[in-house]
């Protein structure tokens, strides 16, 4: 059971603070990218209420955002919703990067150095939620942190028995996944609406829509192998039966009308409708196993990304038909079908082994090194974002009627320029 915890001075509760505002109504990166596209110059993100380090947990910056302290580990690294930022948890503190133009947006490092193993972004707001990590975790593992950079300050604290996995945000909502239970908060008030139990699960796997309101939410089942889709508009649970073995990774489409799920063989990723569980598609990274670090839909669910320990991104062609969506309010959920399969051995199917018969990438790009990258898919056509722990941010594009090799357009590393400034 998580609490809500009251804050000593200067953490100020968000319902007691005449300063909170929605994190919606509060200024936020975009007005940055307009000061940078301007000045051509990074700045400091936000405005900084109190300048004073000993009133603050995170060091302000100066005015160009930056401050010289030496990284040893990055924790973690994670794209925004819609993939305009992403954001690294580091042994320092915590770094915000704009994909688009790259640049340093800016960064927040603690005074005594303290990790953090978990830093999610709420879109292009100035709130963020970090938990701790690392031999000097600036936060317990256990306590979810929700900060705003406007005001420099702690706005809420959650606390639980056990040691958080990963959190999802939402505009609506923020969900925290420990290793066996899943807790789903209002963002309003942060209030619990709702929690679920799952089978051991040390990688924290949670999937909610990007569009706010969207009633579905994934997460594993009770059993190996199985998928837990839940529909809070209908109140229905649905049990897809994905894989033979433990579920290592899996990813929702924008609307939250499919699922494609991985196993620990990571040989194959299967298409799944969460209205009712339907296969609709599987596609084969490959023949041997492998361990998949990340899956992600384009916005149109017409692609699939998928990275893995091997050293190779893949991108795969979708036949989902999102196009008969039924808009009634007893069923908000699309009514996704199959579309004509296109593979030139669709016809034998059953005839030879399931290998000659998978579908397989369009396009392919190698990875500069043996690091664990994340990939999600960039705002221009056919393109995508690759993020590694090693510092790596790479955009690539794909030309999915040649099934070549993807062509890298740009590539920089954070780590070193962290360092250079």
């Amino acid at each position: 059971m998580a609490t809500v915890s009251p804050f000593p001075p200067p953490f100020q509760h968000p319902n007691t603070s005449s300063k909170f505002l929605s994190p919606m109504l509060q200024p936020d990166l975009e007005q940055l990218e307009e000061q940078h596209k301007q000045q051509l110059q990074p700045q400091a993100a936000v405005e900084q209420v109190d300048n004073d380090p000993k009133q603050s947990h995170l060091n302000p910056c100066p005015n160009n955002g930056l401050i010289n302290k030496s990284i040893s580990t990055v924790y973690r690294v994670s794209f925004n919703q819609n993939a305009s930022c992403f954001a690294i948890g580091t042994d320092c503190g915590i770094s915000v990067y704009s994909c688009d133009p790259f640049c340093e947006m800016f960064r927040r490092y603690f005074d005594n150095g303290g990790g953090i193993g978990i830093i999610e972004m709420l879109f292009r707001s100035n709130i963020l939620v970090f938990v701790g990590n690392g031999d000097n975790p600036q936060y317990p593992r256990n306590k979810v942190i929700i900060w705003d950079d406007h005001q420099s300050c702690c706005i809420g604290e959650l606390r639980f028995r056990s040691a958080v996995r990963s959190v999802r945000l939402r505009l609506d909502c923020i969900v925290v996944i420990l290793e066996q239970k899943i807790f789903i908060y209002n963002f309003a008030d942060v209030k619990l609406v709702h929690q679920i139990e799952t089978i051991s699960n040390p990688k924290g796997l949670c999937e909610i829509p990007q569009k706010a309101g969207s009633p579905v939410l994934v997460c594993p089942g009770l059993q190996n192998g199985q998928v837990r889709v839940e529909h809070f508009t209908s109140k229905r649970t649905k049990f897809i039966f994905a894989h033979d073995s433990r579920i290592a990774s899996f990813a929702l489409s924008h609307e939250g009308y499919v699922l494609a799920t991985s196993s620990i063989k990571g040989t194959l990723i299967r298409i799944f409708s969460t209205q009712d569980g339907t296969l609709l598609q599987e596609v084969r990274r490959g023949a041997d196993r492998a361990e998949i670090h990340s899956v992600s839909f384009s916005p149109t669910a017409q692609w699939l990304a998928v990275s893995s320990d091997k050293g190779t991104v893949h991108a795969f062609r979708l036949k989902v038909n999102l196009g008969n969506q039924d808009k009634t309010k007893n069923s908000p959920i699309s009514r996704v079908t199959l579309a004509a399969s296109s593979s030139p051995l669709s016809f034998i199917k059953g005839v030879l082994p399931k290998y000659f018969s998978s579908e397989w990438s369009v396009a392919q790009f190698r990875l500069p090194g043996d690091s664990e990258y994340i990939v999600t898919f960039g705002h221009e056509k056919n393109t995508l974002l690759i993020l590694g722990l090693d510092g790596s941010f790479i955009r690539c594009k794909f030309d999915p009627s040649s099934g070549k090799e993807m062509t890298q357009l740009e590539i920089h590393n954070f780590l070193k320029s962290e360092k250079a400034s």
